[in-house]
């Protein structure tokens, strides 16, 4: 027959090589396209061109001030912050749902005097000491695989706010960008309206000094100060737009709104921006996506929580210990210290609510239904985030070229017309439409140009970029 030890030993060795039950997590297959549709064909070779594999995006734009705002974004961002947080919580949980697979060891001690009722004392002295030194010990053995499943799970979970931090760095360095192109765009809209402010007001004096001179009306001079103050209107508006984006990107920075503003204030070209992003395939994009990554973890998790409730369908076996010393001071025949120990098997075992327990399980599939489809979704949302970036960045680059065209020639009308005005060989009218024109054709030029700036900010960012290889330090708490 077993003595007590073998039975002991055999069980704990069970426990150690015991198999788990539920499902085995296995990756979704996916249908994925080989490549990207390629909207911008009849520019494929044309150069430059970039990689879109290259994380750090914002140096493609070969603009000091941008990458000093994305450097100090991704340091001190407070949604950076709280993001790198609640990753440090999960690695935290992690580590304490590890400490599961190993005993738990616990030290008690009970030192104190009792007084026992006079009929509680059969006789004996009703004051007594006593001294009870004890370390406990409990483990559970992991036949059923719930202890594993639980760490798996809790391990998916840090890897999904590992996504999630990286998500946020996209979302950051993306804001950063987007906002600084805004405030160059903005410069150069201020920039054009001033210098047609000026050339308006030239043109009021032209016609102004004609009127003195008996060639003109009051009609001309009012119609050329309505042209005037209507352009001059557009500038307090710009400026507010700046100064908006100013106190945004301090923001960014986790500084306070006006910080910036002396060093933002001077007015700096757009970026010139490469012809062609090559997106790279729609397979490296799910593997580079954080946010399909993010649910991939989420629908691995919740597989390994259909692994726990099914395991609430066996035995919960535990391994229970306790090891001591009692020592009683009575003045009674049992004074003395003698040790105390304990060795024991605890199973805990539902059998009779196996309908709940079963309840719970078809819970947790339903789950892993759901994060199935979410992240199905996840991928297809990814796949046409990037279609649609590439078709807007393409697009914007042909309407680039036309619009400047249309800027530079609505210039040269606009001087032409106004040497002819000056030589009286055309009248106030011709030089007005020619510069009303000339405004509506630098404007639309200067925004297109910047919203061209945006859409590759925008593609950029749907294909992950803003997400650095090397992460730089995040200020935890005010320090690094």
């Amino acid at each position: 027959m077993l003595n007590r030890k073998s039975i002991l030993a055999t069980v704990l060795s069970l426990g150690l090589t015991a198999c788990s039950v539920g499902p085995r997590y296995k990756q979704p297959t996916l249908v994925l396209p080989q490549q990207f549709s390629n909207p911008d064909t009849a520019s494929a070779d044309v150069s430059p061109h970039a990689d879109a594999s290259d994380p750090e995006f914002w140096h493609s734009f070969n603009d000091p001030e941008l990458s000093s705002l994305v450097q100090r974004a991704l340091t001190a961002n407070n949604d950076l912050r709280a993001a790198l947080a609640h990753y440090d919580s999960a690695n935290a949980l992690l580590r304490e749902a590890n400490f599961d697979r190993y005993p738990t060891v616990t030290m008690s001690t009970s030192v104190g005097r009792q007084k026992l009722g006079e009929f509680q004392a059969f006789g004996y002295p009703r004051n007594n000491r006593f001294f009870n030194p004890e370390i406990n010990a409990s483990w559970e053995l992991d036949f059923f695989g719930r202890v594993r499943h639980h760490i798996e799970a809790q391990r998916q979970l840090a890897l999904v706010d590992a996504s999630s931090l990286a998500a946020m760095q996209v979302t950051v360095v993306g804001e950063v960008a987007s906002t600084y192109i805004d405030l160059r765009g903005r410069q150069e809209l201020l920039r054009v309206a001033r210098e047609n402010v000026e050339n308006e007001r030239e043109t009021v004096r032209l016609v102004e000094a004609a009127y003195s001179a008996g060639r003109g009306t009051q009609f001309d001079t009012a119609r050329t100060r309505t042209l005037l103050e209507t352009t001059t209107s557009r500038i307090p508006d710009l400026l507010s737009a700046i100064a908006l984006d100013e106190h945004r990107l301090a923001v960014l920075c986790a500084l306070a709104p006006d910080a910036l503003v002396s060093e933002l204030e001077v007015a700096r070209p757009l970026p010139d921006l490469p012809r062609r992003i090559d997106p790279g395939t729609p397979v490296d994009l799910i593997r580079r996506r954080p946010d399909v990554s993010a649910s991939e973890e989420r629908l691995h998790a919740a597989t390994e929580r259909i692994g726990i409730a099914t395991a609430d369908l066996f035995p919960r076996v535990n391994f229970a210990g306790l090891l001591g010393f009692n020592e009683l001071h009575g003045g009674t025949p049992f004074d003395g210290m003698s040790a105390v120990n304990l060795a024991a098997l605890n199973i805990d075992w539902s059998f009779l609510d196996r309908g709940r327990v079963r309840a719970r399980i078809a819970a947790s599939r339903a789950d892993g239904d759901a994060q199935l489809a979410e992240y199905q979704q996840s991928v297809l949302l990814a796949l046409e985030d990037v279609e649609n970036a590439l078709v807007i960045y393409a697009r914007s680059q042909d309407r680039d070229a036309q619009l400047q065209l249309a800027a530079e020639d609505s210039q040269r009308a606009a001087d032409l017309a106004s040497v002819r005005y000056r030589n009286g060989a055309t009248s106030l009218l011709d030089l007005l439409d020619a510069q009303r024109v000339e405004l509506q054709a630098e404007d639309a030029y200067a925004e297109s140009h910047s919203n061209s700036a945006l859409s590759a900010v925008l593609l950029y960012k749907s294909l992950a970029g803003g997400w650095p290889q090397h992460v730089p330090q995040v200020v935890r708490g005010g320090r690094p």
